[in-house]
């Protein structure tokens, strides 16, 4: 679990005398653009483009361009000139729509009326805007405006009202002076022009049926929208997939939302939307005798001993040797028997029947044991191993509805509304590990090799919010650019996807170097062996408190330790993480049929943990349900791997 970055810097500094003013070269690399190398030399696109006129029509790579040297940089504010439309304003770094209207004392509508562009692309810097002049405005703006009310919904606050309109909570304050102390569900709010002078102070409506609009703003269509308020940590992911949309047509609808997703904020999404918010389980431990009924427990495990005794070539033994996936049986079976063993201890009425499979990736006797055994009377079946043979005992038992869990596959295939995925999908571990980092209002900068196109897809895709480190041509990472991209008092989480050794040490040594000034903090979303090598020094992953999501954890608490003693005393060895996943995922299933409620209700409300698993069920949109419970875990600088909070 470790990670690299090579140092590669390409500038050379020199004195031009064709310019007046000091210049350094840059040779643009494969892919690189205009902002980009603004953002890394701190200068705006428009000085590039002053001294290299032809890079206006695209870059080339390996062409050299001249960059205006720090010390000698154009002014950040540039001076605004007259046209005849109006001022001409240039967008320089770091400034908002907002403080530009703030600036020249205009309306969104007005400057987005004179810059139809910027509803299509955004404010970006170097764009050139025209900001009416005070006697077009008049001209535009005869008319006074009308008022426009709206009702205070339950649970809005001031500072979502005013992002609706596109007003400040002081301007909202000034034009209703009664809610300066509070904000009353129901009051009519006077959010844009001027009461009419036979109006009186607003007061609180009688009805709470529609917002009373009199002028053109941006407001909820109740026929086409509905409203949706940002609850507390929820992210622009997480809304997006809550909402089924991606995330450009949320922001589409909603631009506020570009500047980042804020609690309180109202959201405008589409009428069809059918929100079903997810709500977050708490983990809690099941009573031990809550029902006397007796349940009925079925385990298909593939021991396919019909193949070890017809195999004259080789002895038990040998097959034992070589046979990876028998092994594993073997191992998830003696978990799982340790679990039946002390669901006896406690007293659990429920019958326990035991079957092999006999399956193959493609086969399977899954059929004849349904229909010869009276499966469909059972409470609950926990396998076979392969997803396919799965979903073909979820859809022979599909009828009596009984669950049918997944024990070990990863593969998020078709989907029966009885299956029930207790392995995380991979996507699900690498969304958790964002969404940690968000929780933490972490500033997230992704490493990722080029030859990891999937991890460069998937992010870009589903984390926009994600920097990514600009590559040198031969795929190494400048420590410099890097460093650039760190800001200070937040957490800088580089998250680093990459098998290549000098890489990883590189970025270990660019990050240790920044820790005297930023917080920085090492991630990785996936499994990496390079990372447990001699060449990568564990104290360096230690002091960067290298943190990864994971589908279980190293538990030391005193009930792991006896379930390790036993196991170790019944079976002479230490138990694996097969072991492990037989008896949370069997005694999991076992205490919650000893509840007095069906296994699904159990999973819609509840939460659990086990020796080294979590098991925390939400409804799949494909079907049936998937397991949620992953542990975000990082190395401590005891050299220990602790679970974060």
């Amino acid at each position: 679990m470790k990670h690299f970055f090579a140092i590669c810097m390409t500038t050379l500094f020199f004195n031009c005398g064709a310019f007046a003013q000091k210049t350094i070269t840059h040779k643009v690399e494969k892919g690189e653009t205009i902002s980009q190398i603004a953002e890394k030399y701190n200068v705006t696109p428009n000085d590039i483009y002053q001294l290299n006129p032809d890079a206006q029509a695209g870059l080339k790579p390996k062409s050299v361009l001249l960059i205006p040297s720090i010390s000698v940089k154009l002014p950040v504010a540039i001076p605004a000139k007259t046209t005849p439309e109006g001022v001409s304003h240039q967008v320089v770094a770091k400034e908002t729509l907002y403080g530009i209207e703030k600036k020249y004392g205009i309306s969104d509508e007005l400057l987005k009326q004179a810059n139809p562009f910027l509803e299509k692309e955004g404010l970006q810097i170097g764009q050139t805007l025209i900001i009416p002049s005070k006697k077009n405005i008049k001209i535009t703006a005869e008319a006074p405006e009308k008022a426009v009310y709206h009702l205070v919904l339950p649970k809005e606050t001031k500072y979502s009202i005013a992002k609706q309109y596109g007003i400040t909570i002081e301007e909202l304050e000034r034009k209703n002076p009664e809610v300066v102390s509070n904000l009353p569900e129901g009051f009519k709010l006077l959010v844009k022009g001027k009461a009419p002078k036979q109006e009186v102070a607003p007061v609180i409506a009688e009805s709470k049926k529609e917002i009373v609009v009199a002028a053109p703003v941006q407001v909820v269509d109740k026929k086409t929208f509905q409203e949706y308020i940002v609850k507390p940590k929820e992210t622009l992911y997480g809304l997006s997939k809550m909402f089924g949309m991606n995330q450009e047509e949320l922001i589409k609808i909603n631009p506020t939302l570009s500047e980042g997703v804020i609690e309180g904020m109202i959201l405008k999404i589409p009428s069809s939307v059918v929100v079903t918010q997810e709500v977050k389980k708490d983990y809690v431990a099941l009573s031990k005798n809550a029902t006397t009924a007796r349940k009925k427990l079925a385990l298909l495990l593939p021991f396919n001993i019909a193949k070890i005794e017809d195999d004259t070539l080789n002895s038990t033994a040998k097959r034992l040797k070589k046979d990876k996936f028998l092994n594993m049986t073997l191992d998830f079976y003696a978990g799982a028997l340790m679990a039946i063993d002390s669901a006896k201890v406690l007293g659990l009425p429920i019958d326990i029947a035991i079957f092999d499979s006999q399956e193959t990736k493609n086969s399977s006797l899954v059929s004849a044991i349904v229909k010869n055994n009276n499966l469909q009377n059972s409470d609950v079946v926990i396998g076979p191993f392969y997803q396919s043979n799965v979903e073909k005992t979820a859809e022979l038992l599909m009828q009596n509805q009984v669950p049918v869990i997944s024990p070990l596959s990863k593969d998020q295939v078709v989907s029966f509304a009885n299956v029930y995925q207790s392995v995380p999908s991979p996507d699900s571990v690498k969304n958790a590990m964002f969404d940690y980092m968000r929780s933490k209002n972490g500033n997230m900068i992704a490493v990722v090799d080029k030859k990891k196109l999937s991890i460069i897809q998937f992010i870009k895709e589903n984390h926009k919010d994600v920097k990514f480190s600009t590559l040198t041509e031969n795929g190494a990472v400048s420590a410099e650019n890097l460093k650039s991209l760190f800001v200070l008092d937040k957490i800088n989480y580089v998250v680093m996807e990459t098998g290549n050794t000098g890489m990883i040490k590189s970025t270990i040594a660019a990050m240790l170097s920044a820790m005297t000034t930023y917080k920085v903090q090492l991630v990785i979303l996936e499994p990496n062996e390079t990372l447990d090598t001699d060449e990568v020094s564990i104290a360096n992953l230690a002091k960067l408190k290298l943190t990864y999501p994971s589908v279980n954890r190293e538990n030391e608490s005193p009930e792991a330790l006896i379930f390790e003693k036993e196991f170790k005393k019944k079976n002479k060895i230490d138990p694996n993480v097969f072991a492990t996943r037989g008896f949370d995922i069997t005694f999991d299933t076992m205490m919650r049929l000893a509840q007095d409620k069906k296994y699904q209700e159990t999973i819609d409300n509840t939460a659990t943990e086990q020796v080294d698993n979590k098991f925390e069920f939400y409804k799949k949109e494909g079907g049936g349900y998937a397991n949620k419970g992953i542990y975000i875990l990082y190395y401590d600088t005891d050299l220990t791997i602790k679970e974060a909070n």
